[in-house]
């Protein structure tokens, strides 16, 4: 029967899809599309010294034309040819300075049509470098924040594809830039030299995620090589002279010792590949004088086109600078070859090694479970080094004493999804070397987190002792308002700056000092037409007893008891204990943010909307858990459809429900398998996971090892049974790996194939979230009018049959 079953899905998957009418673009409603095209408010960047606040001034959303601007799909990358840099639409526009203790804003002189990235503050605060975007290149400029005066360093011929400029700790500007003598652009022949091949030799596994944007051919390798290949170039802005330190490679990045004597640049080499995308090509590390002498070559890295799913790499990765000594490279390596399915009780070692680089490094941590990150100490060696477990889902933080005897210590060991025992994150600030190191105040550290309780987000500042691992607070958000830590001004956590809201404040920044607050900022409402919507944290239980969490948003003006159309939006996860799967991780005083395509927009049509409704899925066993996936996520549905009515403001009947991504696959199930909903709005999605065989999601078996999980967890399997409307959104250049555009016109074909009711939206030049203003306008358009057909107007029939209002 499944043999049979399945050569049946694969004739569906197969037969050619009919040619979709072309259209034009639609809007929705004047006040929604309004809203869609305002510009948002600045976003702000707090200088080192925590005295002046950088405003970027953003712009609407880009049409259409913008993001349709030719791109090449490169090793994983998308490029623009014209600029040399990543393919992106325009955003900041504009740059003004504000000085924290006065007020007082200065405008920055930029150039008409400026397109403004890769900002970035000097140790002190005193000047920021940053990017302009012409039609023909980027150039590279240094303005002095006092002033507000802005100097140009490079004209043109920045490289920014890889690693933004930084300033160095005397004030000069590292950055990478495009070599003077590279060539012209590779020209791609109409007469192929001969076929693309690829080689499996055998005997090895080759777990290859389902990537895209691969490099195809010996043209593509050409063009990549010529785009990213680029040259570290060291520029004074007091003189403007400019100094190239190393010759011209295919750079990830290049970071100078915190002595400043050393420079350590990583770069890949040939031969590329075809499977997998650029962070898995050949690559090395070196360390070299600032006078471009090599002094000891520290990874020799072959191609990686072999790991096991959620698998690390062999041999010495995670290379960097240890930031409070001179020069002391810190790095970690696999224990357990990078596999992890292999038992073990030491997975990950960490190394430490000095100048002059020689030898194999002194291991200074070894780990129980997978390295993977770490972070400095002010004014000390100590570092803490951070592991984590992927099936129990701890992470476990470690005190080390890099260059003493002192043994490591643990400081903290919880499950990453226990947002109740967060202990929050310690704030950094910059070291002289301009390197970021945690704040350390008197053998304390100060944390900020989010604060989560049963009654809701609160967060909070706090200083942790690291002698006795006490914490005291210093400072908890409280009252009608929701307001997190942003950066530290004074080490003692006396002064800090927050970012603050409210259902009617829509964000803005704060000081506190003295135990006294003042704004800094007075941003207005985006969108007063949105002022009266009412948000609701809720709790509520699934029939199995787990408990379960939403948002719930009420358009403004209800009346209590007045019965809505409701929609359900949501995203399944996954959790290892029902405990922390309800825990609540929202708060009733945020402000409701609207904008782009979300699906808060139809709030101004008259739903009620169930919001983060919570699709967990708990199982013990990770490796297992996905097999009950299908049945968890039926009785979350389930039971939120039931709480509307519980509540009054739902009739339990018309009823919508939608996901991006994860949730449009979450979407199809919840129609194919239940009859909960009228209709499901599905975007960028996927629903045939044996498309996606080795892995998806947090999915770690290979599709040859559960072959009926795969299947039946796979949508598209059962299109069939997919009686309810389903509106299938999908933007056309899809980069997500497994959300290939295949994905959505498939499934189309396999719902109108088996009589289903369906719509397929496939939007231009959109990748997996969407950017262009047509576009998303013509989202929303499709997306309230399929709601409004099939949910809103739906009534049922005498004999108990869906009716949908003509």
């Amino acid at each position: 029967m499944y043999r049979f079953s399945s050569l049946v899905a694969i004739a569906i998957a197969t037969a050619a899809t009919p040619l979709a009418a072309q259209s034009t673009y639609d809007t929705p409603p004047p006040a929604i599309a309004d809203i869609v095209t305002r510009a948002p408010s600045p976003s702000v960047s707090i200088s080192p010294d925590g005295s002046t606040m950088l405003l970027m001034e953003r712009e609407a959303l880009p049409p259409v034309s913008e993001i349709a601007k030719p791109m090449e799909r490169l090793a994983g990358l998308r490029l623009d040819v014209s600029i040399n840099d990543v393919h992106n639409p325009r955003n900041v526009v504009g740059l003004s300075i504000q000085d924290i203790a006065t007020g007082e804003t200065r405008k920055v002189a930029l150039p008409s049509e400026a397109d403004i990235s890769e900002v970035g503050w000097s140790k002190d605060g005193d000047k920021v470098v940053f990017s302009n975007t012409f039609a023909d290149g980027m150039s590279l400029h240094v303005m002095d924040v006092k002033s507000a005066k802005v100097s140009t360093l490079l004209d043109r011929g920045l490289n920014a594809i890889f690693a933004e400029p930084r300033f160095l700790a005397d004030g000069r500007v590292l950055a990478l830039t495009i070599p003077e003598k590279r060539g012209p652009m590779p020209v791609e022949s109409l007469t192929p030299s001969g076929p693309a091949i690829q080689d499996a030799a055998g005997g090895e596994e080759a777990q290859t995620r389902t990537y895209q944007d691969m490099l195809e051919n010996p043209y593509d390798e050409a063009l990549f090589e010529w785009l990213t290949t680029s040259q570290p170039v060291i520029i004074d802005p007091a003189t403007g002279k400019s100094k190239k330190l190393l010759g011209p490679k295919i750079y990830l990045g290049a970071a100078p010792s915190p002595d400043g004597k050393y420079l350590m640049a990583t770069w890949i080499e040939k031969p590329f590949s075809y499977q997998v995308p650029y962070s898995s090509f050949p690559m090395k590390t070196a360390i070299y004088t600032m006078d471009g002498k090599l002094v000891s070559m520290v990874r020799e890295r072959p191609l990686i086109d072999n790991l096991p799913v959620q698998g690390v790499e062999t041999g010495r990765r995670s290379i960097g600078w240890h930031p409070n000594e001179d020069a002391m490279v810190i790095w970690a390596e696999a224990l357990d070859g990078g596999d992890p399915r292999v038992k073990t009780d030491e997975r990950d070692a960490v190394f430490a090694l000095g100048a002059p680089f020689t030898g194999e490094g002194r291991r200074i941590a070894t780990m129980e479970d997978r390295y993977v990150g770490s972070l400095g100490l002010e004014d000390t060696d100590d570092m803490i080094l951070v592991e984590y477990d992927r099936d129990t889902r701890e992470v476990r933080q470690t005190l080390v004493d890099v260059t003493g005897t002192a043994e490591p210590r643990v400081l903290n060991l919880r499950n990453v999804q226990d947002a109740y025992n967060d202990p929050g994150s310690p704030l950094t600030k910059r070291n002289d070397a301009g390197y970021g190191v945690a704040i350390v105040d008197n053998g304390a550290l100060l944390l900020s987190g989010q604060g989560a309780s049963p009654e809701g987000n609160r967060p909070f500042l706090r200083r942790w002792d690291l002698a006795t691992l006490e914490t005291t607070e210093l400072w908890r958000n409280s009252g009608e308002s929701y307001e997190s830590v942003l950066d530290v001004i004074a080490d003692d956590g006396s002064r800090f700056i927050t970012y603050y809201e409210s259902p009617s404040d829509p964000g803005n920044i704060r000081l506190h000092s003295g135990g006294e607050a003042r704004f800094l900022t007075n941003f207005p409402d985006p969108h007063p037409e949105l002022s009266g919507v009412e948000r609701r944290l809720i709790t509520y239980k699934r029939d199995d007893g787990v408990d379960l969490t939403a948002t719930l948003y009420l358009p403004p003006n209800y009346k209590e008891g007045e019965k809505l159309p409701v929609v359900v939006w949501a995203y399944p996860q996954e959790f290892n204990d029902a405990s922390t799967a309800g825990q609540v991780r929202d708060s009733n005083y945020r402000f409701t943010r609207v904008g782009s395509y979300s699906h808060l927009f139809f709030l101004m049509q008259g739903y009620a909307i169930m919001d983060r409704a919570a699709m967990p899925v708990v199982g013990s066993d990770p490796e297992t858990v996905n097999d009950t996936f299908i049945e968890q996520i039926v009785a979350s549905a389930q039971a939120a459809v039931d709480e509307t009515v519980r509540l009054g403001f739902g009739d339990g009947y018309r009823v919508g429900v939608g996901g991006h991504s994860y949730g449009a696959f979450m979407t199809a199930h919840l129609l194919a398998q239940s009859d909960i909903f009228r209709a499901g709005i599905a975007r960028s999605g996927a629903y045939n996971r044996t498309l996606t065989p080795f892995g998806f999601q947090s999915e770690r078996r290979v599709f040859w090892d559960a072959q009926e999980t795969y299947y039946k967890l796979s949508p598209f399997m059962a299109a069939n049974k997919i009686n309810e409307p389903m509106l299938l959104i999908h933007g056309e250049k899809d980069n997500n790996s497994g959300t290939f555009p295949e994905q959505s016109e498939r499934m189309f074909a396999a719902i109108k194939g088996t009589g289903g009711t369906a719509r397929l939206v496939m939007l231009p030049h959109e990748s997996h979230g969407y950017r262009g203003r047509e576009n998303i306008l013509h989202t929303l358009a499709e997306m309230i009018d399929w709601f409004d057909r099939y949910v809103k107007n739906a009534k049922l029939g005498s004999d108990g049959a869906d009716a949908a209002a003509e």
